[in-house]
């Protein structure tokens, strides 16, 4: 269950990580450029320590497709990006992949 939580860390951390990327412009901004670098460091670490006791194809499907997932509404909500059926429809896609991935997985 401890891994679990790492990977949560992972995730949460890459989403602001990720957020303070956009939010960088380019690395011309410095404090969100500082916030990049220590979020997605945060990330890998806690992603590290997960994958000693969850394999890695299921620790970095959830990661990845929760990760994917939430940055898209996360650009929806916060940067206004526009959405369509079709990124409802991908989301919905990655979302079933990682649940599929993890019915019979080797974490079970």
């Amino acid at each position: 269950m401890k891994a679990y939580l790492f990977l949560a860390v992972a995730i949460v951390s890459e989403l602001f990580g990720t957020s303070m990327l956009k939010a960088s412009e380019g690395f011309s901004k410095w404090l969100p450029s500082l916030a990049t670098v220590l979020g997605l460091g945060i990330a890998f670490y806690a992603l590290s320590i997960t994958l000693q006791h969850i394999p890695i194809g299921t620790a970095y499907a959830i990661w990845s497709g929760v990760g994917t997932a939430v940055t898209a509404i996360i650009g929806i909500v916060v940067w206004k990006e526009t959405a369509n059926m079709t990124t409802a429809a991908g989301l919905v896609l990655i979302m079933l992949g990682v649940v599929i991935i993890n019915l019979k997985g080797a974490a079970h």
